[in-house]
């Protein structure tokens, strides 16, 4: 099945690119808190746009510039320690479900939901 396989290169991809970030010289990327959230491999496997969440949003702009002067090395050392074939361009693109799941979680927390008294309402309808 090739969507298992390319589910499992995405798997990999991800792990391999959250451990490289941590080794990344670059000070745009390493001022502040980087994390790959997901990745999406094409079926050829020539492009695999990578989701980050960026910690400091002020900071996002330069973090992506970094990666993306970085990524021909990301490429690079991805060729080495996975065994494909053609190793995918990658493509940088801001995941901002981090950002979507907080203002949810801020939303709920503001509701004003009265406590029960203990009743389900099963329990009155009897």
């Amino acid at each position: 099945m090739p969507s298992n396989r390319i589910g499992r290169i995405n798997e990999e991809i991800q792990r391999e690119l959250s451990d490289l970030l941590r080794t990344l010289k670059d000070p745009r990327v390493q001022k502040t808190m980087v994390s790959v959230t997901r990745v999406e491999t094409t079926a050829d496997l020539h492009y695999a746009k990578v989701y980050v969440s960026v910690y400091d949003k002020e900071q996002a702009g330069e973090v992506f510039k970094g990666l993306k002067s970085s990524g021909g090395y990301l490429r690079h050392e991805l060729a080495n320690r996975l065994s494909l074939r053609h190793t995918p361009e990658l493509v940088w693109a801001e995941d901002h479900s981090i950002t979507y799941g907080a203002r949810i979680l801020d939303i709920l927390s503001k509701l004003d939901i009265p406590e029960e008294d203990g009743q389900s309402e099963e329990g009155a309808d009897e």
